[in-house]
């Protein structure tokens, strides 16, 4: 355990995420002290010459607009969400802008949503902008794009954007603040309960209930979102350390606090965990048992002869689910026709499209650079 932390300690480029009930009041409207107070540790863990890149995703936008707009709590309707976003959004980074100013410090806003991260042109423009930002010496501020987002293409949380974000920029470690310092084996309001200091596997977790978002309304997510989110970043090989706004410091110089999750997977060097976690499938693929087989265990593109039924509407592009003949979803890819296309496709050999339907068609359906696997 204390060679872990130590390893914390060391990390180089760091993704730090902070919920919205550490940066706002209950009712809605920025806490300058609070951000103030945040900014203070990451100036300080970054250092006068940048000797640690730190990228933050902060949530906060929605909760900022929400008194500006005469909101008492968070509207549950996509159009006020929006609204609210619109106004917060500037609110939340002009706030940033002049709390790191107080360093000499300059900062960027990025804005992503689960749509445009699970298209390879959207995916290498993201990575690219916030490694260029760091090696300008900026600072990095991460939210998703909440004025623009529909329900489909929403990440639904700002801890799976964040660890998104961490895989993204090739982060060694991932910290996710929230105003509880920790995984508890019961509730932490409650005498007796524990913190739980590391969690290896799922066993760790095996009877534990995890609780949902906070009592202040102003956020979406809560620890099973915090959890997930860890599971996913520890999968990809990045180390997590999960604890409160107010044990930040401590957090990312090694200390012992909070909740550390070590890496559980390998680094990917593609964008497929975005695939995975964050996009949401427009339509369905049925695959026959052949196809099934290539796909799952050859690893094999889709070819229209594996295709059994079609279902749903998409455009070439989107993310669709590929099942098998019992409706399992099996994985998931990126399409490269159309829906309304398809119907002739299925079952044909790619030969015989590209002879009587021209070259064009001569391809794969999914290719295998653009499909995960989720379920072995």
């Amino acid at each position: 355990m204390a060679g872990a932390r130590q390893a914390v300690g060391a990390a180089r480029r760091i993704v730090v995420k902070v919920g919205s009930s550490s940066l706002t009041t209950a009712a809605g409207g920025l806490d300058a002290d609070r951000v103030d107070a945040l900014v203070d540790v990451l100036a300080k863990v970054r250092g006068t010459a940048g000797e640690r890149e730190i990228v933050l995703v902060s949530s906060g936008a929605i909760a900022a607009g929400l008194a500006p707009l005469g909101l008492t709590r968070r509207p549950k309707d996509l159009a006020r969400q929006q609204a609210a976003a619109s106004v917060g959004q500037g609110l939340l980074v002009a706030r940033y802008t002049a709390s790191f100013a107080r360093y000499g410090v300059r900062v960027g806003q990025v804005l992503l949503t689960s749509y445009d991260m699970s298209r390879r042109s959207q995916h290498r423009n993201a990575a690219r902008t916030l490694d260029k930002l760091l090696a300008m010496g900026a600072f990095p501020v991460v939210n998703e794009n909440d004025t623009v987002a529909t329900d489909e293409i929403r990440f639904g949380d700002n801890d799976r954007l964040a660890a998104l974000v961490a895989h993204l920029v090739r982060a060694d470690l991932l910290v996710l603040l929230s105003d509880i310092d920790g995984v508890y084996d019961g509730d932490p309001s409650r005498p007796g309960t524990a913190r739980i200091a590391e969690v290896a596997g799922p066993a760790d977790l095996a009877g534990i209930e995890i609780g949902s978002a906070g009592k202040a309304g102003v956020g979406t997510g809560g620890m099973v979102t915090k959890v997930e989110a860890a599971r996913i970043a520890a999968a990809a090989g990045i180390p997590v350390v999960l604890t409160s706004t107010v044990r930040a410091a401590d957090a990312l110089t090694g200390q012992d606090t909070g909740t550390y999750f070590p890496p559980t997977g390998k680094r990917s060097t593609h964008r497929l965990l975005w695939l995975q976690h964050a996009s949401a499938p427009q339509g369905a693929l049925t695959l026959d048992d052949g196809a099934v087989r290539a796909v799952v265990e050859g690893r094999k593109s889709l070819l229209p002869a594996g295709i059994a039924a079609v279902e749903g509407e998409f455009g070439a592009g989107d993310p669709v689910e590929l099942r098998d003949g019992t409706g399992r979803a099996v994985a998931r890819g990126l399409v490269s026709f159309d829906a309304k296309e398809i119907p002739r496709l299925i079952g044909r050999s790619t030969r015989e499209l590209a002879r009587d339907l021209g070259p064009a068609y001569e391809r794969e359906v999914v290719h295998r650079d653009d499909l995960v696997i989720l379920h072995p």
